[in-house]
């Protein structure tokens, strides 16, 4: 099934090269199916980018979806035009009536801070506790994901010595899981973080289950059973060239900042990365949209009831 964007959306042009199916307003309502209602909350800087890369992961998925996207009051990014947030965004205070299937909450590139001294952490608190009323399912990604394990369980996250950089190998533990159902035993994921999640802290969290991990870079993906909430810490839904774009900014920025492993053939930064995890990246936003539909109410008002 397609997915539903506004019409003018950058990322539009950028996915119908691809052959990724896009529905139109006019289509989508002749269609006697429910869409999903996706939010997106996105606080990557550069929002182009995180907007097409969840869009062509969930434009993979069975159903109909239809993401909306928004923002913090007064957040203000550096790196998007303001005539694309006007056009395209809406502040929380607008959807907060408004109930939705899935919200996904991206990383933000402040995960060396304290929670408590980012700037719109306490609207991001209220929109966390907005989300176990209004939306039937969260994905919180990066440091979303740290931020929202952090909100609900008071789970901390660890400063790393350096950046864990790279594209890792990592296991799935748990193929019953409807998350998992399908994904390799075995799958390369990217990571880009300077901060960590660790099992001993999850212990006496009965809901929470670790469904990936790794022995190099670590937890990776946590499920809350009972809120329907994923914790995902690293990047399925990066493109190919993410990571190279990453490195070479921060060498032009004079940063210290490591090789990304395993990424680049031969080690060789001239040399093209292959992508070794789009498969598994469309596999996972696929279940969880399954997962979603599985239990969501027909009926969006009785979302939270």
């Amino acid at each position: 099934m397609p997915i539903k964007i506004p019409h003018d959306l950058p990322a539009r042009e950028s996915l119908e090269r691809e052959g990724v199916l896009i529905i139109r307003d006019t289509d989508a309502i002749r269609q006697d199916i429910r869409p999903m209602r996706i939010a997106l909350l996105n606080l990557m800087p550069k929002k182009i980018e995180t907007e097409t890369q969840i869009a062509r992961v969930l434009a993979g998925t069975p159903l109909q979806v239809e993401m909306t996207l928004f923002a913090p009051e007064g957040y203000v990014p550096k790196n998007t035009p303001r005539e694309h947030m006007l056009d395209f965004y809406r502040p929380w205070q607008d959807i907060r009536g408004e109930k939705f299937d899935g919200l996904i909450v991206t990383g933000a590139p402040i995960e060396q801070l304290p929670f408590e001294e980012v700037t719109y952490w306490d609207e991001l608190c209220r929109i966390f506790d907005w989300s176990l009323t209004h939306v039937h399912g969260l994905f919180a990604l990066c440091w979303g994901g740290q931020a929202a394990l952090y909100h609900f369980h008071g789970i901390p996250k660890h400063q790393l010595p350096e950046k864990r950089f790279g594209v890792f190998t990592h296991r799935v533990l748990d193929h019953t899981s409807l998350l998992m159902r399908g994904l390799d035993d075995e799958i390369h994921i990217p990571v880009s973080r300077h901060t960590e999640n660790r099992r001993e802290d999850l212990e006496g969290h009965d809901d929470l289950e670790v469904l990936i991990d790794s022995d190099e870079a670590g937890l990776c993906l946590v499920h809350d059973k009972r809120l329907r909430q994923v914790y995902m810490f690293n990047h399925l839904e990066y493109d190919s060239t993410t990571l190279d774009a990453e490195y070479r900014r921060d060498l032009e920025k004079g940063e210290s900042i490591c090789l990304p492993r395993h990424y680049y053939p031969h080690d060789n930064p001239s040399e093209q990365p292959v992508n070794t995890w789009r498969g598994n990246a469309h596999l996972l936003y696929s279940n969880w949209i399954n997962y979603l539909y599985q239990t969501t109410p027909f009926d969006l008002a009785k979302i939270g009831t």
